[in-house]
C-alpha cells in the first residue's frame, strides 16, 4: 500500500491533497485514555485466640489482615505476640453487651468498672494498636460510655474501629467528634456460614471499594471463610484492588463517614 505522503503519491494526485501529510492519522490522534480510580480494601478477622492451629491460618494469608484478638481466650498473648512477630497489625477484640464475660462492658457498670475491664483487656492482649467491638449492639448505642471510651483511647494513643453491630451505634460519632482515629465496618463476609455466601460478600466488598473508592471488611476464622480468603485474595490486585493495612484505611478516609453511616462526611 502506497502511503498517502510518500512522494509517489503527491505526483499522483493534486498538490492541494499532500495538506493531507500535516493532518495526524486517526490512530495517531487518540488520547490516552484516563486510569482507573484506585479502589482500596481492608481486612480484619475478628475472635482469635481462641485456637492456635487455626488462627495461625489467618496469619498466613498474603497480606496485611488485622487481628481482633478476644481478651478472654486462652491464647490471646501468645497468639498477639505471633501476629506481632509477623508484621500483623494487633487490635483488642473488646467484648461489649450483649457479650458476657470477666472484661465485657454493659450499660450499668460505672465508669470505674468500665476502666478497670478495659486495662485488664489490654493487658491480656500485648502489642495493640486499637480495638473494635465485640458484639456490643446496646453499648455501642450508650453515648456517654462511648465518649468516655473514645477519650480513654485517644490518651492512649489507640485508634477504633466500629464494628456497626447496630445501627444505633454511636461509637463512631463520638470517635468523630474529638477527632479520634477510627474508621467504620462496611462489609461482614461470614454471617452466613458457606463458602458461596462468603464469596458473594467478598464481591459486594470489591464493587463497594470501586464505588466509593474503599471498604472495610470483618470476618472471622471459621473455616469456609479462610478457605474463601485463601483462594480469593490473591486474585484482588487483577480485579483493580489494592489489600492495605487498617492504619492506611483510616488515613485515606480521615475520620469521615461514608455514605452509608451518614452525611456529608458526618457520622449519624
Amino acid at each position: 500500500m502506497i502511503s498517502r505522503c510518500s512522494p509517489l503519491f503527491r505526483s499522483l494526485r493534486a498538490p492541494l491533497l499532500s495538506l493531507l501529510c500535516l493532518l495526524p492519522l486517526a490512530s495517531q490522534a487518540a488520547e490516552p485514555t484516563a486510569a482507573a480510580p484506585k479502589a482500596y480494601l481492608s481486612l480484619i478477622i475478628d475472635d482469635l485466640g481462641q485456637n492456635l492451629p487455626r488462627d495461625r491460618r489467618v496469619l498466613a494469608l498474603p497480606g496485611p489482615v488485622t487481628t481482633a484478638i478476644m481478651p478472654d481466650t486462652p491464647h490471646a498473648a501468645e497468639f498477639a505476640r505471633e501476629a506481632h512477630r509477623a508484621g500483623k497489625i494487633v487490635i483488642l477484640h473488646m467484648p461489649m453487651d450483649p457479650a458476657t464475660g470477666p472484661f465485657a462492658w454493659h450499660p450499668e457498670l460505672p465508669i470505674e468498672e468500665l476502666h478497670k475491664r478495659l486495662d485488664a483487656a489490654f493487658q491480656a492482649v500485648p502489642y495493640t494498636s486499637g480495638i473494635n467491638n465485640h458484639m456490643g449492639s446496646r453499648m455501642t448505642a450508650q453515648g456517654p460510655a462511648m465518649a468516655w471510651l473514645m477519650s480513654e483511647l485517644q490518651r492512649r494513643h489507640k485508634f477504633f474501629v466500629d464494628s456497626r453491630t447496630s445501627a444505633q451505634t454511636v461509637a463512631a460519632a463520638e470517635a468523630q467528634k474529638i477527632g479520634l482515629a477510627s474508621v467504620s465496618r462496611d462489609v461482614f463476609l461470614d454471617d452466613e456460614r458457606t463458602e458461596a455466601a462468603i464469596a458473594q460478600q467478598l464481591l459486594t466488598a470489591i464493587k463497594l471499594a470501586h464505588k466509593q473508592g474503599t471498604a472495610v471488611m470483618i470476618g472471622h476464622p471459621y473455616p469456609q471463610t479462610l478457605a474463601v480468603l485463601e483462594r480469593e485474595l490473591p486474585k484482588l490486585k487483577a480485579q483493580g484492588i489494592e489489600w492495605i493495612d487498617i492504619k492506611s484505611m483510616i488515613s485515606l478516609r480521615s475520620n469521615q463517614a461514608t455514605a452509608a453511616h451518614g452525611k456529608n462526611g458526618k457520622y449519624r
